[in-house]
């Protein structure tokens, strides 16, 4: 269900039911994009059901599906038809037309244009675990990722975000695991990892399939180079990728965590409560690991 995981901190007090949720999610419903429609955005149903609820529970874990769907518009074609316009133009007056009147020419063009085009929808899981008061989206754009939040703050009265700060930053844990091979309690570290310096030059190593149980990869940390991503595997149950930016991407759950499901464990609802549960407990192990969150050391 989740490959990818850009987290927020719930930073306010926020006491939201999931009906409440719900209720303000029917004020951001995904509708197709009409002809003209460059661009739509909104909320469907998770279990991907006609008219079913925005916002499903799953042990404790509100669940959501944002989609986005978007005309695929090449500029080459936009810019075809703007010449063609303006060569009317100019066979009928006998004029070029200026900059003000090409960009309304370009308007025209888009607006000619957007009933035939293509569209291409794109879907993204968001996760709220209220509890540990933490909000998750399955993307690593964060420009994706701002736009779910900021329509999320702005339907949700109340609902303040911030990203998921620890004391320890990222990139100086994962030199300190590599070079010492001491990952924290509960966690192994894999064979992926990416190494760069933090001068302009960003000469960087990668390492794929490789073992970073050597002295290379000592020798690159004490020269100056400093880890972006790291593999790790978090109690023989789920395998990612840890970024400097505390992003973590490559989900992958492991034959562990689904010892004893039973064939009939399929569906939403078993694969949201794995998912939503095993992830739950990797981002608690992983924040005590950075030192804690870091904000609220700070306000202590």
């Amino acid at each position: 269900m989740f490959k990818t995981l850009i987290v927020y901190s719930i930073v306010s007090p926020w006491p939201v039911g999931l009906g409440e949720v719900e209720a303000a999610l029917q004020k951001a419903l995904f509708l197709e994009c009409g002809a003209t429609q460059e661009k739509s955005i909104g909320f469907v149903p998770p279990r991907g059901e006609e008219h079913g609820l925005l916002a499903e529970g799953v042990g404790g874990h509100w669940v959501l599906r944002y989609m986005t769907e978007a005309k695929m518009l090449p500029a080459s074609v936009l810019a075809r038809k703007v010449k063609e316009k303006a060569a009317r133009i100019e066979q009928e007056t006998g004029r070029k037309p200026g900059k003000k009147e090409s960009r309304e020419l370009k308007d025209e063009a888009r607006l000619d244009l957007l009933p035939m085009a293509f569209t291409k929808q794109a879907a993204m899981w968001v996760w709220i675990d209220p509890q540990a008061r933490t909000l998750a989206l399955d993307t690593s754009s964060q420009a994706r990722a701002d736009e779910v939040v900021s329509l999320l703050v702005e339907l949700l009265p109340g609902l303040a975000l911030a990203l998921l700060h620890t004391q320890t930053a990222p990139q100086a844990a994962m030199a300190y695991w590599l070079k010492t091979q001491e990952p924290p309690p509960g966690f192994s570290i894999d064979r992926e990892c990416e190494l760069k310096t933090t001068d302009e030059a960003k000469a960087g190593v990668r390492y794929t399939r490789h073992p970073l149980d050597i002295g290379e990869v000592r020798a690159h940390i004490e020269a100056g180079k400093l880890p972006t991503t790291l593999a790790l595997t978090w109690d023989d149950r789920v395998s990612f990728v840890l970024t400097e930016g505390l992003q973590l991407k490559g989900i992958s759950f492991l034959d562990a965590v689904f010892d004893g499901r039973s064939p009939g464990d399929q569906g939403f609802d078993a694969d949201a409560a794995i998912a939503t549960g095993e992830l739950s407990k990797l981002i608690h192990d992983l924040v005590a690991a950075l030192g804690g969150d870091g904000r609220a050391a700070q306000a202590a």
